[in-house]
């Protein structure tokens, strides 16, 4: 394991967000909130911090090894998530708490979108547009880690989008190499998030809140510039707009490549991903739709037109408002935060365990029916008419064992600070699911919950973005054997 090559890059990634504090800078002194200092402030604590941690290490340029990349990964959300928290605390009209700074700044990153925030719409300009722009950062090194990083590991079946994709994105990366593949992704992210915006700004918004929330859109974050989310703008238009985007983003990125090389969209329509997604979606918005209408919360047209917005919303993990969910009736609040749980596709900006997986588990479960009739049968699991290996099988078994008793232990620990079941239950999902409103005492915001929970809710949001084995790994005597 090479401790200095780590600290090396480590140094280079902190140097490198530092100059992700000029935008907000530049904001501070257009909108002349008084915060203009803070930023600053931060970018020389962040630009000094990640100096530091390199100028000792500058000469070390070994090559780096599978368990170089498990540490890098973990704490490019950790270590960057800590000098995130930076702004935060130095704010004047905030002046957060170490911890909620903390919380926030991975929330951010790690494009969970929980927030112990209140009065958003009278916050800096500056403030708002880091928070977005932590979302859409986080949101791209998703991508990069998901497409480009996450195969070599062979973490929990990941390696899987590459049977199932077409073109290129059957090999082990989308191109030759990672720099590569990472600038490919790059355009097709940024190309994404200026659509988005200029959609935006057509349907309404005002010019900062159009890029703001194409940040937390195409990164499928959550976070908003108000108080009521999309609910605050009150438009159709923006709401039909912010669908289409959160679908796309939901869907794999190594589609969109290939839709981008090929000028072809047909592949999108043949994908097993993308249709179970789809059936996922087309269900939800139905059954939601039916309960709003026939309990009388609406009639049949806005009922259609929350369900939709809200069912997208939380099935993709972006976390999105425009009505209160967590106020409906029967068992509509619990049926849309499970859906969280499936999340959005492999290599995307969602959260959750993946739609992949779920549908793997789903097939899997089925072939043992099947064997219980013909005990002596051989039947394959099979995934667009292609076999999918064992190994994979097991893999992904093995992740949604580890989920599940991740998501048990972080309940019970939960309830153990004194929060009630469906405030635990919810904020486990809300959190590891990287989806961001929960239910109960954390419906609108996590700001009332005691600090030993943010801190575990924080280990949650990690656990939730880095694929539960990517951290876990981490934890166990033989990774740090020699």
């Amino acid at each position: 394991m090479h401790i200095k090559v780590i600290f090396r890059v480590i140094g280079i990634l902190v140097m490198v967000f530092s100059l992700t504090l000029i935008p907000p800078l530049i904001v501070s002194l257009i909108y002349q909130d008084g915060d203009t200092h803070a930023f600053l402030y931060a970018l020389l604590i962040n630009l000094i911090g990640g100096f530091c941690m390199w100028l000792p290490f500058k000469g070390n340029r070994k090559e780096l090894r599978i368990r170089d990349g498990f540490i890098i990964t973990v704490l490019f959300w950790s270590v960057l998530g800590l000098f995130g928290a930076v702004p935060f605390m130095l704010v004047d009209s905030q002046a957060l708490s170490f911890t909620d700074a903390l919380f926030e700044s991975i929330s951010g990153l790690t494009t969970t979108g929980a927030t112990i925030l209140t009065g958003i719409d009278d916050m800096p300009h500056a403030l708002l547009f880091y928070r977005q722009q932590l979302q859409w950062l986080g949101g791209m090194g998703i991508i990069v880690l998901a497409v480009a990083i996450m195969p070599m590991l062979g973490v929990g079946g990941m390696q899987l989008y590459r049977a199932e994709t077409p073109g290129p994105v059957k090999d082990s990366k989308l191109t030759p190499r990672i720099a590569e593949t990472a600038k490919a992704l790059w355009y097709i992210y940024a190309s994404l998030t200026i659509a988005c915006a200029l959609g935006f700004w057509a349907a309404g918004m005002s010019l900062f809140d159009a890029i703001c929330h194409s940040f937390s859109t195409v990164a499928i974050g959550g976070f908003s510039t108000h108080d009521a989310s999309i609910g605050y703008f009150d438009s159709p238009m923006i709401e039909a707009i912010t669908v289409i985007f959160m679908i796309i983003s939901a869907l794999n990125f190594g589609l969109h490549f290939y839709a981008w090389r090929s000028r072809s969209i047909m592949h999108y329509f043949k994908d097993s991903e993308v249709k179970f997604f789809g059936f996922i979606l087309l269900c939800t918005i139905t059954i939601t739709t039916l309960v709003l209408a026939m309990t009388s919360s609406y009639e049949w047209s806005t009922a259609f037109r929350y369900a939709m917005f809200e069912s997208i919303s939380i099935a993709t993990t972006t976390g999105f408002g425009t009505e209160d969910f967590s106020t409906w009736p029967n068992t509509l609040p619990f049926l849309l935060i499970v859906t969280s749980f499936a999340g959005g596709c492999a290599s995307s900006t969602g959260g959750g365990m993946k739609v992949i997986r779920i549908l793997l588990i789903l097939k899997q479960g089925f072939r043992e029916i099947q064997r219980l009739i013909h005990p002596n049968a051989i039947i394959p699991v099979k995934l667009g008419g292609k076999a999918i290996h064992e190994r994979v099988i097991s893999a992904v078994w093995g992740f949604f064992s580890a989920y599940l008793l991740v998501y048990v232990i972080l309940m019970i620990g939960l309830m153990a600070t004194g929060l009630d079941q469906l405030t635990a239950w919810s904020a486990v999902a809300a959190t590891l699911n990287n989806l961001g409103p929960g239910l109960g005492e954390v419906a609108a915001n996590f700001g009332s919950i005691s600090d030993p929970a943010k801190w575990m809710l924080c280990f949650s949001m990690l656990l939730g973005r880095l694929e539960v084995f990517t951290l876990l790994v981490l934890f166990t005597p033989m990774f740090w054997q020699r």
